[in-house]
Formats: structure tokens, C-alpha cells, sequence
């Protein structure tokens, strides 16, 4: 094979190769994303629909059925589900993996745009490809600093304002969800007794008040080159516009005059806050809490980071400045660190166990260094392709690594002992690595492809499963692959050169007096069953 001659001949040459591999190993080492588990792509889409004040019963009956019967004819569609409560409609729709999610956005919008019969008050549905319940990398917990004596409910809609908007301009963030919060509210308080007085009912004054509480364009107007757009603000926004809001208007037909009913004259107006129906408890007293969603394919550690650094910032200024502080009560990085701590301790220590027992079977210190050279190049290598392709270091790929490290050595291990075989048999340093190296080269190539075949399957399946073990299929075949070429490239090149001494044979090497009996009462087993087995077969 021309490649292992040219490997032999120009050392430096492959040399080079090796670390300019294992410098882009580093660097692809620092650019890949570090995350737990690998991102599974679930085409899902979460509908949201507010319905302020609506029993979680007219909820499912005014939106959420009628919502369901326009999405259900939905190409690609394989499940929905639905939830109704107070004031809230949630659809999730699940879609096949194969589904063009772009195509499906637009349908939902569009059928969701043509149903009829939705209450007039109800909000326009909401749509999230990414889902609040998805997991969260980080929670905290909002408590009040000492001398607060203001009920922690009431910080819903500041936390929204400024920490929840806060943390969704990290990069990497997806979503910020506040819970525990009360919602400010207009209470209108409506005097029955003055109502009878005035021939109204409570419809006159909810009607009078959806009818007034609006923006429209009224037009516009042009003056020379300039053109104005005006529009009617008549939003009930504060106390005085809701008070002067008129009801009624009548004419007193013996005097003519003309009698108007406000707001004011029938109701008490107040701002105060939703009443609470569940409630966040954090060491038995009333909280907020809050937690952030990660974007798909970036790096945990590195948005973690930033948002350590956020809550910091949010805690000396505008948190304080209100009599809060913010803590955090769990973070995923533990988990991921721990985690991948411990898969790269396994790597580690099975890597000197591979050499350790290289050293047993080959009793030769140089022999074991160019074996064991495979796999710190191969596992190093294989994260180029992982950044090439998109994946990330999360467990289940470490854990492929983790595997590979047994492998990357079988192909060196078969090619060394050869090239050894053939130096004790008195062959010059070039010949036995030649030779040796093109004797075998076959057999560790289709052992490797078929290591790699295995993982074909799992390569092209699209299922949650295909992509949860596709990193581990991902590096164990590249690892696999790159241990090949370094087995018919630079096993050669280093066994031409390190092996250039006397190569001592088995018999003159240093003697391990259990090891050896060990391994020579095997020997004697195996060799034996091998001969009764090849006589049989000439009897036969």
C-alpha cells in the first residue's frame, strides 16, 4: 500500500499531521457546546390563548374545543393535547419528525386567524415552538430584603419588567418565566342600590366599559407635505378616564336638560391586584420564583455564566433599589460538571489501564509508547468531526469516547505485534514495519468498517432515539477511523524508528512469575483446544 511506504519514508511529514490534528482537536475542544444530554429536536408547538376572568369550563368551551377543531386537520399532526384553567388556554401539538416546522407555524396562524365565535375579550393566541415546561437550566427564588414589609405577590409585574426581561437578553436564552406573582388589576366596585336608582343594570356598565376601552385610527390628516395619522386613544388606563367614562346619557323631557350617568356615579374605581388562588412557598413564607430556558445547541456552561453575572448585576442595582434580592436555588452546570467530570476520569484511567496492560503482553516500554500514542490522536481528532458535524459534549458522547478508547488500540495493537514478529525474525527495521503493516492492513480495515457499519443505523434514524445516541455513534466511528490511519501510518513511521535496536523475544523479556504462569496455563488451554479442534476436522 503506497500510504504506508510514504508514512515510513517521510516521518516528519506524518508527524506533522498528527499535530496539526491534535491542535484542531483543541481548538474544536473550545468551540463545541458543553451541555448534559444532546438536544433532541421535538417538533412541538405550545398555543397559548389568555381569557381574563373565564372559568377554566368556558375556557375549554368558547376557545380551547373551537381551538382544536381548526388544527386538527394539520399535515404531519400526531398529537395534541389541551388544558383549561382560569383564564387560560393551552394547546400542544405535536407534530412527525419529518415535519417542515416553517409550513406549520404558517398553517396554525392561519386556521387559528379564521375561527369564529371567539369571545371579544379573549387575547390573540400565542404561539411557542419552545415551551415554558421544557427544561430549565437554572431556578430562583425572589425574597425581600430585611425592613420589606410590602407582600412579595405584589412584585409580579416588576419582575417582569426588569428581571425577567433582563435575563431573556443573555445570548442563549430562550425564555424567562416568573411564578408566584399577583397581576395588577382595575377593580370596578358597583353599588347595586345606585344602580336601581338610575334604571341600570350591570351589563349597561361592563358594555359601556369594553366599548370605551379602545385604540382605533380615525384617519388622516395631510397639512401641505406633512401627513398626520390620528387615532382615537380612548384605553382606560387610570382612575379619572374610568370615572368620567358615561354610561348613559338621557334628555329630562319637561326641562329639556340632558342627564348623563358616569362610572363615578354608580361604581368605586381602585388598582390593586388579582386575588391569589395558588401560592410559591420557599421555606415556608410566600415567594416568587423564577427560571430561564436555554436556546437549542448552545453552550450550558458558557450561558450560565452570563446569567450568574446578570444576577448580580440585577441584585446591586434595580433589585436592591426595590428591597429584593435574588437567589439561586438550582443550576444545571452542577449536574453537567459532575457528569462529565466523571466520564473524563473513566476515559483517563482507561486509558493508562489500555497501556498498563500493553505493557504485560508486550514487555517493552517503546512498543507500549507507540501503541499508546493511538489514543490520545484518535480521541483527540474525533472532536473535530463532532464540531464539524454540530454535535456536543454531553455525557452520552463523552460515553462514546469513553467506549472507544478500547477500540482505537486493536488496530495498532494488530499491526505492532506483526511489525514485532517480523523484527524478531532478524527483518531490518524497514522491511518489518513495510511489511508487517501491509501484511495486516486488510484485516484492521474491514474490522474497522465493520465497527463503524454498526452505527449506520443509528446515523440516519430520525426517532428521539436516533438522535439521543447519535453522539455516541458520531465519536466512536470517528475515533474508530482515525485510530486506522494512525495504525498503517504512524505505527510504521514509529516502529521504524523506535524499534531500530535488538527487539528481545518473548523468552528474554523481564519475567512476571503470576502473570506468566497465568498466562501460560491459558496458552497451553487454548492452543490445545485449537489442535484437538483441527484434528477432528482432518478425521472427519
Amino acid at each position: 500500500m503506497p500510504l504506508i511506504e510514504l508514512a515510513i519514508k517521510r516521518p516528519v511529514a506524518v508527524l506533522s499531521v498528527v499535530l496539526m490534528i491534535v491542535l484542531m482537536g483543541f481548538v474544536a475542544l473550545q468551540l463545541i457546546p458543553i451541555q448534559l444530554t444532546p438536544d433532541l429536536r421535538k417538533p412541538v408547538v405550545a398555543i397559548f390563548t389568555a381569557w381574563p376572568g373565564a372559568s377554566p369550563t368556558e375556557v375549554e368551551r368558547e376557545i380551547t374545543t373551537r381551538q382544536e377543531e381548526a388544527l386538527t386537520g394539520l399535515d404531519g399532526l400526531e398529537e395534541i393535547a389541551s388544558s383549561s384553567r382560569d383564564g387560560l388556554s393551552r394547546i400542544r401539538l405535536e407534530f412527525s419528525i419529518d415535519t417542515n416546522m416553517d409550513k406549520a407555524l404558517m398553517l396554525i396562524g392561519n386556521s387559528l386567524t379564521n375561527i369564529s365565535g371567539i369571545p371579544d375579550d379573549a387575547k390573540q393566541p400565542r404561539i411557542r415552538t419552545r415551551d415554558s415546561e421544557d427544561n430549565p437550566i437554572a431556578w430562583f427564588v425572589v425574597n425581600k430584603l430585611p425592613g420589606n414589609e410590602r407582600d412579595i405577590q405584589t412584585y409580579g409585574a416588576f419582575l417582569e419588567d426588569f428581571l425577567a426581561d433582563r435575563l431573556e437578553r443573555i445570548p442563549g436564552i430562550a425564555l424567562a418565566n416568573i411564578y408566584g406573582g399577583k397581576r395588577r388589576e382595575i377593580q370596578v366596585i358597583v353599588d347595586p342600590q345606585k344602580l336601581a336608582r338610575f334604571g341600570l343594570a350591570v351589563p349597561d356598565v361592563v358594555n359601556a366599559m369594553r366599548n370605551a376601552n379602545a385604540s382605533v385610527s380615525a384617519g388622516v390628516v395631510e397639512e401641505g407635505k406633512r401627513r398626520y395619522i390620528v387615532r382615537t386613544d380612548n384605553e382606560l388606563v387610570d382612575e379619572d378616564r374610568i370615572n368620567n367614562l358615561i354610561i348613559r346619557t338621557q334628555v329630562d323631557q319637561s326641562s329639556g336638560r340632558i342627564a348623563r350617568v358616569r362610572v363615578s356615579d354608580v361604581a368605586e374605581i381602585s388598582f390593586s391586584f388579582k386575588k391569589a388562588h395558588t401560592y410559591i412557598l420557599n421555606n415556608g413564607n410566600k415567594s416568587i420564583v423564577s427560571n430561564v430556558v436555554r436556546d437549542t445547541g448552545v453552550n450550558v456552561i458558557e450561558v450560565m455564566e452570563n446569567v450568574r453575572a446578570a444576577v448580580k448585576e440585577l441584585n446591586d442595582g434595580a433589585m436592591k433599589q426595590a428591597g429584593l434580592v435574588l437567589r439561586q436555588v438550582h443550576d444545571d452546570t452542577i449536574y453537567i460538571n459532575s457528569a462529565i467530570g466523571l466520564v473524563q476520569q473513566n476515559i483517563l484511567v482507561g486509558g493508562l489501564l489500555a497501556a498498563l496492560i500493553l505493557m504485560l503482553f508486550l514487555r517493552s516500554i517503546r512498543a507500549t509508547v507507540i501503541i499508546s500514542l493511538a489514543i490520545p490522536v484518535s480521541v483527540i481528532g474525533s472532536f473535530v468531526a463532532m464540531a464539524a458535524l454540530g454535535r456536543s459534549i454531553n455525557v452520552i458522547s463523552l460515553a462514546g469516547i469513553a467506549f472507544a478508547v478500547g477500540m482505537v488500540v486493536d488496530a495498532a495493537i494488530v499491526v505492532l505485534e506483526n511489525i514485532f514478529r517480523l523484527r524478531q525474525q532478524g527483518h531490518s527495521p524497514f522491511e518489518a514495519a513495510l511489511h508487517g503493516a501491509k501484511q495486516v492492513w486488510g484485516a484492521v480495515f474491514v474490522s474497522a468498517l465493520t465497527t463503524i457499519m454498526v452505527f449506520v443505523p443509528i446515523l440516519v434514524m430520525k426517532l428521539e432515539v436516533g438522535q439521543l445516541f447519535r453522539d455516541i455513534a458520531v465519536a466512536i466511528s470517528v475515533a474508530v477511523s482515525l485510530s486506522l490511519i494512525v495504525s498503517i501510518t504512524v505505527i510504521p513511521a514509529l516502529s521504524n524508528r523506535m524499534l531500530a535496536g535488538p527487539v528481545k523475544g518473548f523468552s528474554e523479556a523481564i519475567r512476571l512469575p503470576v502473570i506468566d504462569q497465568i498466562a501460560g496455563l491459558f496458552y497451553r488451554f487454548a492452543t490445545g483446544y485449537a489442535r484437538r479442534v483441527v484434528n477432528s476436522k482432518k478425521l472427519a
